[in-house]
């Protein structure tokens, strides 16, 4: 059910907050790979966008989200639990023995993940296949697929981008969260990629390169992607790293902090910054 955009943006400093503190308590994990992804997935979740059932995770007829960059999963478990498919409190026990909360999405073990992520490049060619399942089952769905702009080097992205043109799949829609990162350092100093959407635009999708830490431009541009009727469509979706507590991450002198969760201290000035 569609909401406001003042709505969606209280949701998402909720996210946030849920973010950094599971983190926080594992000691472990990847909150500024996830708090770049917030607003896409805040109007994705909440913003009337996909069509699910909490308490149903597996009905044929719903939409569907694959995270591709799985390192961002606390982002995904913060929307799932405000979704309604567990409670928030469970989500504490991220990366602890026996948790079913994994550092990356496991869909043999949690109910409501659509594709075990992790081993970066492979979220896309999954989403096609799905689509193109759904499309010949003759299920009135949409596939939504979130990349990080790093694991565009692996070359099977590039194969699903292809095939996608090739066969017209418009109930699938990418969106690269380009954050300027990657484990080992910016993007454009390990392999830059730009342009990227010239490069999907090559392969026939419908692009739009937006402005994806704003929650109205993220609306905005979703709307727009779930119209294209004729082909695939892909948002590049310009972020930022850490969006929400980046002046916490320049005083620490480290606007990547990849794989690094805050210390207990940091997180409580991250959650005042975050009101």
């Amino acid at each position: 059910m569609a909401v406001s955009i003042e709505e969606l943006q209280a949701k998402a400093k909720l996210l946030r907050k849920h973010i950094i503190r599971m983190t926080t308590a594992a000691a472990s994990g990847h909150p500024t790979s996830s708090l770049s992804t917030v607003e896409m997935i805040t109007a994705l979740f909440f913003g009337g966008f996909m069509t699910y059932r909490p308490q149903e995770p597996h009905w044929p007829g719903r939409d569907r989200f694959i995270l591709s960059k799985g390192h961002a999963v606390p982002a995904l478990y913060a929307a799932m639990a405000e979704a309604g498919y567990f409670t928030v409190e469970a989500t504490m026990s991220l990366r602890k023995l026996g948790s079913i909360f994994e550092g990356h999405p496991n869909m043999a073990r949690m109910p409501g993940i659509e594709a075990s992520t992790g081993s970066l490049g492979q979220g896309l060619s999954i989403g096609l296949g799905q689509a193109l399942g759904c499309r010949l089952d003759k299920i009135d769905n949409h596939i939504f697929v979130m990349t990080g702009d790093g694991e565009l080097g692996e070359g099977q992205v590039w194969e699903a981008a292809a095939s996608a043109g090739k066969y017209k799949v418009s109930n699938l829609t990418v969106i690269v969260d380009q954050n300027g990162y990657q484990q080992t350092g910016a993007t454009k100093d390990v392999l830059d990629l730009r342009p990227v959407a010239d490069k999907f635009e090559a392969f026939g999708w419908h692009v739009q390169t937006v402005n994806g830490n704003c929650q109205a431009t993220a609306v905005a541009a979703l709307t727009i992607a779930k119209s294209i009727k004729d082909r695939p469509s892909c948002i590049v979706s310009q972020t930022q790293k850490g969006f929400g507590i980046l002046p916490i991450l320049e005083a620490e002198g480290d606007m990547n902090y990849h794989g690094k969760p805050l210390s207990p201290a940091l997180a409580e000035k991250a959650l005042a910054l975050l009101g």
